[in-house]
């Protein structure tokens, strides 16, 4: 879109900038979205960079390491519109055969934390009866995170993603299962409800199988609606170039739901194949990506040569 612009020798009346935001994606320090979160003031800058990975590395410290630690202070700085091009990491667009998705706004997300602490025995010599089984509770509480996941269709979302045993051994029984869960709905109240009773019943399964639950929150995001004036400027890219598109909801969080609570934000998707993201096979059409970047382009010079 840069070169586009350069090519053609266009000026726009705002300058357009390139952000690349710190940790999107939160697997290796939570929260998620650290640098676009830090920037909006949704989180505390000597919070996220003081967070310990699970061996014990500090965010700031891996940043120094790998050049990314710059000197300018962060935030603070006036945006006129902010645009965010992405695949839909999902299979809407596809099945309805669009080519551009008219984001409106982001879903609420709650991450949490969990460790389950039982203890470690032989697996050959401890009877049924006195196993405090830190997986068996685990398993429980996964299968009912499912149920109210299940419960909340078609909306609703629930996941148990990450997972570690300890001592990850055959013949003992595991002692020790730290698991993260991600909840998630458009709708603020349900998503309080559904967080109400995953917990009651992480904390009911621990008292039936004596375990000791710490339930702990690492991120809350509230759901965001994004800018009026940023979506009609992707609706009218779209419809300028004659492509498919339709309104959609994210599913997932994107640095531009941290920049719509300081300014005002738009994002664009594209489909990709089957809906898979997250995975080696995920990938989109070069057609579909041009297609996502005109759309872009048109909505940044929109909004850039406003007023």
């Amino acid at each position: 879109m840069i070169r586009a612009l350069a090519d053609a020798d266009y000026v726009t009346k705002r300058p357009i900038e390139v952000a690349a935001w710190t940790n999107e994606e939160g697997c290796r320090y939570a929260p998620a979205m650290a640098g676009s979160g830090v920037f909006a003031g949704a989180y505390d800058e000597t919070a996220v960079t003081g967070a310990a990975d699970r061996d014990g590395l500090i965010f700031a410290d891996e940043l120094a390491r790998i050049g990314y630690a710059g000197p300018e202070p962060v935030g603070g700085r006036e945006i006129a519109a902010f645009f965010e091009a992405h695949i839909e990491q999902g299979p809407i667009l596809e099945a309805e055969e669009r080519t551009i998705g008219i984001v409106t706004g982001s879903q609420a997300i709650r991450w949490y934390d969990v460790t389950l602490t039982g203890k470690e025995s032989h697996a050959g010599t401890t009877p049924m009866e006195r196993r405090n089984d830190a997986l068996v509770g685990t398993a429980r509480i996964i299968s009912a995170i499912h149920a109210v996941g299940e419960a909340n269709r078609p909306n609703g979302r629930a996941t148990v993603g990450e997972l570690h045993v300890s001592p990850n051994s055959r013949n003992t029984i595991p002692g020790q299962v730290l698991f993260t869960i991600d909840i998630r709905h458009p709708d603020e109240a349900t998503l309080t409800e559904m967080a109400k009773i995953v917990a009651a019943s992480s904390r009911a399964t621990a008292v039936e199988l004596g375990l000791d639950l710490e339930l702990e929150e690492s991120m809350w995001f509230p759901a965001i609606a994004f800018d009026p004036a940023c979506v009609a400027a992707v609706a009218s890219g779209a419809e300028s170039l004659g492509l498919r598109h339709m309104e959609i909801v994210s599913g997932a969080v994107h640095d531009a739901c941290n920049i719509a609570k300081v300014a005002p934000a738009g994002v664009i998707f594209v489909p990709c194949a089957d809906g898979i993201s997250h995975a080696e096979i995920e990938s989109a059409t070069p057609e579909d990506c041009a297609a996502g970047c005109a759309v872009l382009l048109n909505a940044v010079v929109e909004r850039a040569d406003d007023g």
